[in-house]
């Protein structure tokens, strides 16, 4: 099976320490799924944190598109028609990354597509 790599242009609101992060400019997320390694997991990397991956269930991210949900370090939800939220709690602060909901459906249809090829040896 194969890795699903994507980049997504956000607008992030940070109270965490993001020094390459401008509020006003929409940066590039890389979204990242390997079903090979955890199948039930989705990784989110913001620009400016490092390195830092953040990683979630699959299914918390799908169900965040279309109502609230989450608790803990990871919460997301629907904001209006168009756009999504995904909210990061960390001991550095809360990172609010709004996404265009396109985007999210996207690299979710292809990490399912990715899930569901055979295995060749």
């Amino acid at each position: 099976m194969s890795v699903v790599e994507q980049y997504a242009r956000a607008h992030i609101v940070s109270d965490a320490a993001l020094p390459l992060v401008d509020e006003l400019e929409a940066v590039p997320v890389t979204l990242r799924y390997d079903p090979d390694h955890d199948p039930g997991s989705v990784r989110m990397t913001l620009p400016g944190s490092g390195g830092h991956e953040w990683i979630f269930s699959r299914d918390l991210l799908e169900e965040g598109l279309r109502a609230p949900t989450g608790s803990g370090e990871v919460r997301v939800w629907p904001c209006g028609r168009v756009q999504a939220v995904v909210e990061f709690h960390s001991p550095q602060g809360v990172s609010v990354v709004q996404f265009e909901r396109q985007a999210l459906l996207r690299f979710l249809r292809r990490t399912y597509m990715a899930a569901a090829e055979p295995v060749t040896h």
